[in-house]
């Protein structure tokens, strides 16, 4: 059985930074990407970052595109999402994902691409 688990959220001022964590405990074989979703209260959710663990190549939504970074250690099998110069459109509930299958560039955000799951960790910029 696969968990991810997120962390990192927390509250915060308007133009500072924070660094979410994913850490899968348990393998999944064949991981192909992983992604930081997010959901604000009464909105749907969507993805703004993506990476392919093999490889490297990122994706970012035009939301936080220049101020967020995605990364992925596969010795540590976690994803990373550093987030800089918050603003408080970035308040929502952030979700790491993760694929063992091959994403197609136009499908990187999209919720039905990826097949695991964390609970998430909530982020207030105010």
């Amino acid at each position: 059985h696969v968990q991810l688990v997120e962390s990192g959220g927390g509250s915060v001022q308007a133009g500072t930074s924070l660094t979410l964590s994913c850490t899968a405990l348990g393998r999944i074989p064949g991981m192909a990407f992983m992604a930081w979703f997010r959901q604000a209260q009464g909105k749907e959710r969507e993805g703004v970052a993506t990476i392919q663990t093999h490889g490297g190549t990122t994706y970012y939504s035009d939301s936080v595109k220049g101020r967020f970074t995605i990364s992925h250690d596969s010795a540590d099998n976690a994803a990373y999402l550093w987030m800089n110069n918050l603003v408080p459109d970035d308040t929502a509930m952030y979700y790491c994902a993760a694929s063992n299958q091959v994403v197609q560039s136009p499908n990187v955000f999209r919720v039905p691409s990826f097949r695991f799951w964390g609970q998430g960790t909530q982020v207030t910029v105010s």
